[in-house]
């Protein structure tokens, strides 16, 4: 017989590969156009089978946003050493934001700004960002005007989202970060 714990863990370990299986799905395709139905076939699973996710199609999108840009700031988060170079660790920090949106296509971008519960959290998401890169700008250059780099740092990130820095240099998410954290780097390193 097994106990209570066991099937919440294993009924929370089903939860998460499937929250896994619907973020591929959406990093790859959105989600705008994806019924709960279309979900269910792609997937090959049952609606009731989504539904142990979140109890509303808008409400499994959130969750499913909601644990994309979780998992992204802890990988990021891991990716800054605390022992690198201040200056460093500025660049480290955006450079992994690059690497954690590259999988995210322009239709999952598009999506997210349209359905205000994903919007919501990108935002929030991009606010801690900016106040993370704030802290890092700081406490790398403690003459420089770190609330200034920061908002320019979130501006940029906010342009690459709606998908205007491509526009305009046709550099893809992921290069722009890149881009960003070079340009905040040799502005650190020339002050």
């Amino acid at each position: 017989m097994t106990s209570v714990d066991e099937r919440e863990t294993r009924a929370s370990r089903r939860r998460e590969a499937l929250i896994d299986r619907l973020m591929d799905l959406f990093l790859e395709r959105g989600f705008a156009d994806l019924g709960v139905a279309d979900l269910a076939a792609l997937l090959r699973c049952s609606k009731s089978t989504l539904y142990s996710v979140a109890a509303s199609r808008e409400q499994i999108v959130t969750a499913v946003v909601r644990a994309f840009f979780r998992r992204a700031t802890e990988r990021v988060e891991a990716a800054v050493d605390g022992s690198a170079d201040p200056r460093e660790r500025v660049g480290a920090y955006l450079r992994a934001i690059s690497v954690e949106l590259a999988p995210a296509s322009a239709a999952f971008f598009a999506d997210l700004d349209a359905f205000a519960p994903a919007r919501e959290i990108y935002k929030a998401n991009t606010r801690y960002a900016v106040r993370r890169v704030q802290g890092l700008v700081l406490e790398a250059a403690p003459g420089t005007d770190a609330a200034f780099v920061g908002a320019v740092a979130g501006q940029v990130m906010e342009s690459i989202h709606r998908g205007e820095i491509k526009a305009q240099t046709g550099l893809d998410d992921s290069a722009a970060y890149a881009a960003l954290a070079s340009l905040i780097v040799a502005r650190m390193a020339a002050g």
